[in-house]
């Protein structure tokens, strides 16, 4: 409240410049997880399962999270509880020791899915 009133003269340009850095560096800092899924049918082989865990594991070991998902066709959907239940426990199984499940397993539409998350 002096008379005359005091200003500062500015550069807006540096001001603008400086803000909208500030900004950026505040985006750069947050951490967005990342949601990772992998696919398998009823009928996949030993092998083919442990390799896509693989896979997953390298996902998890990234700190992503674990999406996987049972894709049903044809007829398979008449018995697809029982049938994505049973592939879902063999790859509790197989991740266990790194992962755990987030919520129980859901039938949407043609396919069962769990996400699993790191331990």
């Amino acid at each position: 409240n002096s008379k005359p009133p005091v200003c500062k003269i500015l550069n807006y340009g540096k001001i603008k410049y400086e803000a909208k850095k500030k900004l950026h560096n505040s985006k750069k800092k947050q951490h967005v997880i990342k949601i990772k899924e992998v696919r398998v049918r009823p009928a996949i082989g030993e092998n083919d399962l442990n390799t896509k865990m693989n896979l997953g594991r390298k996902f998890l070991t990234d700190g992503c999270k674990l999406k996987v998902t049972v894709m049903f066709r044809g007829r398979e959907l008449s018995r697809a509880e029982e049938m994505g239940d049973a592939i879902l426990e063999r790859i509790k199984m197989i991740l266990e020791d790194i992962a755990e499940p987030e919520k129980q397993s859901e039938l949407e539409g043609r396919r069962v899915s769990v996400m699993f998350t790191a331990k």
